[in-house]
């Protein structure tokens, strides 16, 4: 390897432990008490009052600065092309949430605007989402079966479903958890709740979401293949359906699923198209767009539904529907639900929100994201919308098409305002099989999250077993109760990793000041007669009893057999000596100036005492505490007691590497004391090697100095 050239650096000063630190940098004691933070955050001032309105108010602080020459013609494209996205995704997914397709409409423009207003970030698309949907229509089959509106039909002696009456029902319960789950929103967002979304790590996101695309899938095969299966509810239902579908199969209507397949495959290859031609066209083919219009002229002029039984999305009402308050009775049945949704849908949100920050340099306020969404979803409910997050494939259009600002969301719920008003009615007759084919074919996105799962295993395993064991809970237990048991597993996973952390032995880099684990590095060697301890996890009650057991196994220490040996050891000397002194009372005067001498050599010469400590053992142990972030009572009572069992035995032991809070927690969980105090602690390992190596060879009251070698960086 090619020698480095490094400068070379010297540093004198004193060895310092932590209360020379604290008496050099004058750490002060006074903390600001409740009253005094109260009193500080109910002040009220004009900066004060500015920013609060800005931060409630997004809007307020980009929109006068908002640049028409540098923004307005991306913004007009873009807000163009996810218009018209809205249109055939919107009508698809309301399929997904079991309510008619122009609510789908509805869900893609109240809330959008909404966000426009209170959002902050600039380039995700906020309507209709698959997941979301698919967790919306599990509520409604749950709440509002079919078996629950079925009328007699004395003209052919059956029952049917009272389809107005069902569809009324299921836009009421859609619209009261997107409401509830709004609600959940807002009050996260307003007692600064926006850190909830750190407990949704990446792997666990995408094998939800590959989950939750799994039960997209089953649930629209009814649409493929002209079927009516059962609807079932609860854990494993998804298996039942496929067991269900694949029951009735034989049933399949053949001109639906020849629409299916016609659908699926255009689509396919128009998308193929347009990702070959991305870098050439400024604009993205409309694919999904053209394909509903091709599907409903075709429909209309050969009457599919009529001819062939092709299930088309029948009555699409003109115009917007009057605000209604939800139907509060509903709310004690869904309050699950919608906190399920409140939480899936703003972490989907803020994860592609940071990306796109991330990606062009500005801030994605978290909380105030939740309190966006929560309005979104709460005044969208009043309007009978569904629950919306944002969508990948829209976002992707968005910022490719050359979208910079929230303009463009505004721009894109005004085309589907156009569209509600005047074109809607002219896709009554398209067939719903069109749409499920939209659905598989834009779920190809989510299909490949499959391969994260050997890119992890070769990266992280714990983090493969989070994508994996999401993904069956989601699959098995349904979106809802999937994800509570994904995050319950997550968190278990973070608990035994801080029960099973690496415990090293730590050398010293020849030469350096540096100090790495010896059984990984060649050229690392031990300190001479210096333990230095270290564990990759923080101290705590679950895993304190497990750091004592390692420090045993890794110093060759017994330590209870030593204070055993020593307590038998301290009780025959003791009982010697009460027997040597009953023998210097029974001699007169003369013998008890020679013969107990002798008997005392005598008797405790068969005592077997070590004037020096066994070689073998270290003379001092550092614990290099610099990966502890916290300590509670169990974690200051194990380090109390190594310190105690160890300093019995004649081996020292020293902290090093305590941050502030560590050193506090001590503090407070009474580990000083009159014998103990902060010299035994040191900010950096070789502080406390020095220390360790100077008290061998001069006296604790000698001044030390600490000197750093020269070395080459």
């Amino acid at each position: 390897m090619e020698e480095r050239r490094r400068a070379g650096y010297n540093v004198q000063r004193e060895i310092l432990d932590e209360g020379a630190v604290d008496e050099m940098a004058e750490k002060s004691d006074s903390k600001t008490s409740l009253s005094e933070k109260l009193k500080k955050s109910m002040r009220c001032s004009g900066p004060r009052v500015k920013s609060c309105l800005l931060g409630s108010f997004p809007v307020v602080s980009w929109l006068p600065r908002y640049s028409i020459r540098e923004n307005a013609l991306g913004d007009l494209v873009s807000g163009i092309s996810v218009g018209i996205m809205h249109l055939p995704q919107g009508m698809a997914y309301a399929l997904l949430a079991s309510v008619p397709p122009v609510f789908g409409l509805y869900s893609s423009f109240y809330p959008v605007l909404i966000y426009f207003i209170f959002g902050t970030s600039k380039h995700i698309s906020i309507g209709t989402y698959a997941v979301m949907s698919v967790m919306i229509g599990g509520v409604i089959e749950r709440l509002a079966p079919d078996s629950n509106f079925m009328d007699w039909d004395n003209v052919t002696n059956s029952s049917q479903v009272n389809f107005d009456l069902r569809d009324a029902e299921r836009v009421r319960v859609a619209a009261a958890v997107t409401f509830l789950s709004g609600i959940f929103q807002i009050i996260l967002g307003l007692v600064q709740f926006g850190f909830v979304v750190t407990y949704l790590s990446e792997p666990l996101v995408r094998g939800y979401t590959t989950g939750a695309a799994i039960h997209v899938i089953v649930s629209q095969l009814k649409y493929t293949f002209g079927i009516s299966p059962r609807r079932f509810n609860g854990p494993f239902s998804l298996i039942y359906t496929v067991l269900e579908i694949c029951s009735i199969i034989p049933e399949t209507n053949i001109g639906t699923l020849v629409v299916s397949i016609v659908a699926i495959i255009g689509l396919i290859l128009a998308k193929e198209l347009n990702a070959y031609l991305s870098k050439k066209l400024p604009v993205p083919i409309p694919v999904e767009l053209i394909g509903i219009v091709v599907a409903t002229v075709i429909s209309w002029q050969v009457d599919l539904r009529a001819k062939y039984g092709v299930e088309v999305v029948g009555l699409i009402p003109s115009g917007l529907q009057p605000p209604v308050l939800p139907t509060a009775s509903l709310f004690s049945q869904v309050i699950g639900d919608a906190f399920a949704l409140a939480v899936v849908g703003y972490g989907i949100a803020i994860s592609l929100g940071r990306i796109f920050a991330l990606k062009y340099g500005y801030k994605v306020d978290s909380n105030q994201e939740l309190i966006a969404l929560g309005l979104s979803n709460s005044i969208g409910g009043i309007f009978q919308c569904f629950a919306i997050s944002c969508s990948m494939s829209r976002t992707m259009v968005q910022e490719s098409t050359g979208g910079k600002t929230q303009v463009a969301g505004a721009l894109s719920a005004i085309i589907i305002l156009f569209i509600t008003l005047w074109i809607g009615r002219l896709f009554e007759d398209l067939p719903k099989a069109v749409l499920a084919a939209i659905i598989f074919v834009n779920l190809h996105g989510m299909m490949k999250q499959f391969l994260d799962i050997p890119v992890l295993w070769r990266s992280n395993k714990v983090d493969m077993l989070i994508w994996v064991v999401t993904f069956i809970f989601t699959i098995l237990f349904n979106p809802d109760l999937g994800l509570a048991a994904s995050i319950g597993f997550s968190m278990l996973t973070v608990i035994f990793r801080t029960q099973l952390p690496t415990y090293s032995i730590l050398g010293q880099v020849p030469d350096t000041d540096i100090y790495r684990p010896l059984e990984g590095y060649n050229q690392v060697k031990r300190v001479p007669g210096i333990l230095i301890f270290r564990s990759s996890a923080t101290l705590y009650f679950a895993n304190a009893e497990m750091y004592q057991e390692a420090l045993g196994e890794k110093s060759g220490i017994d330590i209870t057999k030593f204070l055993s040996a020593k307590k038998k050891l301290e009780a025959k000397r003791k009982r010697h000596e009460k027997k040597n002194a009953k023998k210097a009372a029974k001699n007169n005067a003369v013998d008890m100036e020679e013969v107990p001498e002798r008997e005392e050599q005598k008797d405790i010469a068969i005592i077997e005492v070590e004037d020096e400590p066994d070689p073998s053992l270290p003379r001092a142990i550092v614990l290099d505490l610099s990966p502890v972030n916290f300590l509670d009572t169990v974690g200051v009572k194990a380090l109390r007691s190594i310190q105690k069992d160890y300093g019995e035995i004649g081996i020292e032991v020293v902290l090093a590497g305590c941050q502030t809070g560590v050193v506090d927690n001590m503090q407070t969980g009474g580990f000083f004391n009159d014998k103990v105090t902060k010299a035994c602690l040191f900010s950096s390992v070789h502080d406390a090697v020095l220390h360790c190596q100077s008290a061998r060879t001069h006296s604790q009251d000698e001044a030390m100095c600490c000197e750093i070698p020269s070395t080459h960086l």
